[in-house]
């Protein structure tokens, strides 16, 4: 029981944080989108105000999307990565965007419908229950969410679960380098600001193959740790953390 009000506790401070934020349409994190690998022309393809700042990094660059592609985005915000990918999956794909914060949504949705994009759609939902049906999906994104879920495990088993059989993860996500003091672990702003939630690569690869996932990397980015800096100044947090691209793949029948 403890355990459940303490998750519930974290959802709220995330739901409330990211709402402020929505309402405000300001950055999250404390870095604009360049730093974390787009191209200008990325940010100038997608409706003003989709890009909030609130990445850690690109997962496009390791999802290799193609036409046709069905594409779920964990926390998509003001739609940013959706946007992008479905210029890449083109007329006969299609991209769903879920977000647990109501006003993230409608940002999201109203910033498709001034870029008239047919292909895209956004769902409220927490990542811990997707509001998708099971192996319905090619790819599945995520940018600097992850990390803030105090259920990691079932985020990543209904990953599993609603990834059609080859289907693969690309997300860009925050790592503890080294063990993170309990004074940050505890701080609740510190777990809606991307930091006191991160696990382990190990542990996160754990996590990957306890779910089912084969082919699985977490690729840490050292060079991550200039910006990460100014998420929380003053307070030490690129000592403990650093942005990674983390992928897997469901596997196909007997493939292990």
């Amino acid at each position: 029981m403890g355990v459940s009000r303490n998750h519930e506790k974290i959802r709220r401070a995330v739901r409330e944080r990211y709402g402020r934020i929505a309402a405000a349409a300001k950055s999250g994190c404390g870095c604009a989108t360049s730093c974390f690998g787009y191209s200008r022309e990325d940010m100038e393809s997608v409706p003003e105000g989709a890009d909030m700042g609130l990445g850690c990094g690109n997962p496009q660059a390791t999802a290799a999307l193609t036409e046709g592609e069905v594409v779920l985005d964990l926390g998509s915000g003001g739609g940013f990565d959706c946007f992008l990918a479905a210029r890449k999956v083109g007329p006969t794909g299609r991209v769903i965007g879920v977000d647990m914060t109501p006003e993230m949504v409608a940002k999201a949705r109203e910033n498709a419908r001034k870029g008239r994009f047919k292909n895209v759609e956004f769902r409220l939902g927490e990542i811990e229950h997707l509001p998708v049906p099971d192996s319905s999906i090619d790819v599945i994104l995520s940018n600097c969410v992850i990390n803030l879920s105090p259920d990691k495990e079932q985020v990543y088993r209904e990953a599993f679960r609603v990834l059609k059989p080859g289907g693969r993860l690309a997300i860009s996500d925050v790592v503890a380098v080294r063990p993170i003091p309990n004074t940050l672990r505890n701080d609740l702003e510190k777990h809606s600001g991307c930091v006191a939630g991160a696990l382990s690569s190990e542990q996160i690869a754990d996590i990957l193959r306890a779910a089912g996932f084969i082919k699985i990397r977490v690729v840490i980015k050292e060079q991550s740790k200039e910006f990460i800096k100014h998420w929380f100044p003053g307070s030490g947090i690129e000592r403990y953390v650093r942005s990674a691209d983390v992928q897997g793949v469901r596997p196909k029948g007997k493939e292990s």
